[in-house]
């Protein structure tokens, strides 16, 4: 069953091809954001141990003599010293983690999102390939080899699929599954490493080009846009976060990490809603900046764009600001920072870097602040004698739309009456008990709707009803309920097509929530259950 308020708007091509990024984005995040502590984890390590970190130390950082150093027992390599001869080495934590680590937790996630655990462990077999096949870290190479690993063990399953002889199949399963992944690593091996590895050296020489042209702050004119239109995925994820890596490798730093992190330009505009805007848009701004600078959500600040698209001047001037800053002082983050808190962005600031970066944050801010205000400021009179309120909840609405899902944290804007789906009221025939909030990425927004339903049913007294968040393409038919975003109900429908499914357009504070908990009771009343 499924309920939804209307049928979706017939999509052109134009809006066709934004969702096809969009969702090759949320792909890209999809195999990131789940290991997003392992990185947390490097970058710390690295920050802290490599020589020129906090507390530099040979045996976790992976230099100096282990012979003069005596600790034992302890992975090493030979390494050549000034006057040619050898010396053995200690491998460390920060080499082998992003050489092997991280590639192949990506690699493995993005086999698992395709064809779960077994494309999960065919995949990171094959990533192997790309790994050793190259000399630079193999991000790019784990998130083409992985997620085409596990389908094409998926369609080899689908070869035999019900025709193998009771008694064999664990047989079979364990000896294709390592046969197909011995031959996609040797294939990885000799035909994606050295084609991904010459195009890692292209990005990085374009990078490197536009930095000696001194050109790198021209980066915002695409990213602050692509960010308001959750386009920003597949750039960086695809692109900066892999070439940053190996920039960090090379220098110990990269500014690569910080082009979309930056929460300075999102600042400076919800401060300028905060003095010159008017209506629910000013009265919401501030709760938005504490939330996207400390808590490292951009997307708040988006629908304030929607509604004066004018003001992505002041984004782009801001953006280009602060990489400009970062440039200027050779600043940078030794890992990604995700989400792009203030606090996640200290601390991956590399040792000598803290001023520059701050610095780029604070005049970013600063930058977008003024001319944001400007441009609110021209238009105000204009907005109050039309008595206009800024149009939050519509531009709320067209942001999850670009989103492609829900978002917890735009629920916080919306009025609490507004962006529910009309919804049937019918109740199960049989008690529910499980309910999945689902998204692109199965975290963020989801997250947030899934708590603010289990606070209802708390409050309620409904205590054996289970509410999860999940991504779209990791539903399962087994839920009660599905609950999503307008735009991505088609596909969670698709993925579990006997559930119950229901759209709605703000998962902070939707209506809806109260009726769902209303019919929960009821169906527990009526399956005599408590």
């Amino acid at each position: 069953m499924t309920t939804v308020a209307a049928d979706p708007p017939v999509q052109t091509g134009r809006k066709t091809a934004q969702v096809h990024v969009q969702r090759f984005g949320a792909f890209l995040t999809g195999m990131i954001m789940p290991n997003l502590p392992a990185f947390v984890a490097w970058g710390l390590i690295t920050s802290l141990f490599i020589s020129a970190g906090w507390t530099p130390n040979g045996i976790l950082g992976g230099f100096g003599n282990a012979d003069l150093i005596g600790w034992q027992g302890a992975a090493t390599a030979l390494a050549t010293a000034e006057d040619g001869t050898t010396f053995p080495q200690y491998l460390g934590l920060v080499g082998p983690m992003i050489t092997y680590l991280l590639p192949l937790l990506i690699a493995n996630q993005g086999g698992r999102m395709v064809y779960g655990e077994r494309g999960g462990v065919v995949a990171s077999i094959a990533c192997m390939g790309v790994v050793v096949g190259s000399t630079v870290p193999m991000f790019l190479g784990a998130m083409i080899v992985g997620p085409l690993a596990a389908w094409l063990m998926k369609k080899v399953d689908s070869i035999w699929d019900g025709k193998i002889r009771p008694g064999f199949e664990m047989l079979v399963n364990m000896y294709s599954a390592g046969i197909v992944g011995m031959g996609l690593a040797i294939g990885a091996f000799f035909g994606i490493a050295p084609v991904v590895t010459k195009f890692s050296e292209i990005l990085g020489n374009g990078v490197q080009s536009l930095a000696d042209a001194n050109l790198l702050p021209l980066m915002s004119i695409i990213v602050e846009p692509a960010k308001v239109l959750f386009l920003n995925n597949a750039i960086g994820n695809g692109v900066l976060v892999p070439l940053g890596i190996q920039q960090t490798i090379d220098s110990g730093r990269s500014l690569l990490f910080l082009v979309e992190a930056n929460p300075g330009p999102g600042l400076g505009l919800l401060l300028a809603y905060t003095f010159f805007g008017i209506g629910a848009s000013k009265a919401s701004a501030p709760g938005a900046a504490i939330i996207q600078f400390f808590g490292g959500i951009h997307e708040v600040y988006f629908p304030f764009v929607l509604m004066k698209p004018a003001l992505i001047v002041g984004l782009i001037a801001g953006g280009a600001t602060g990489v400009a800053t970062n440039q200027l002082f050779g600043s940078g983050l030794v890992a990604p920072a995700s989400p792009g808190s203030i606090i996640a962005v200290l601390a991956q600031t590399e040792r000598s870097s803290y001023f520059g970066v701050i610095l780029s944050v604070v005049l970013s801010g600063v930058v977008s602040f003024l001319i944001c205000g400007v441009i609110l400021r021209a238009s105000r009179s204009r907005d109050l004698a039309a008595g206009a309120d800024g149009g939050l909840a519509e531009a709320i609405a067209q942001t999850e739309a670009n989103k492609g899902k829900k978002s917890d944290a735009l629920g916080r804007l919306a009025p609490a009456t507004a962006g529910a789906a009309t919804t049937a009221t019918a109740v199960l025939s049989r008690p529910i008990h499980s309910i999945v909030f689902a998204c692109d990425a199965g975290m963020g927004s989801s997250a947030m709707g899934a708590s603010v339903l289990r606070s209802k049913l708390k409050k309620a007294g409904v205590t054996d009803v289970t509410v999860v968040n999940l991504a779209v393409a990791n539903l399962h038919d087994d839920a009660d309920i599905v609950i999503s975003q307008r735009e991505l109900t088609d596909r969670a429908r698709r993925q579990a097509p006997t559930s119950e499914h229901l759209s709605v357009d703000n998962f902070m504070n939707s209506p809806v929530y109260d009726t769902v908990v209303e019919r929960v009771v009821a169906s527990h009343e009526q399956g005599g259950t408590a």
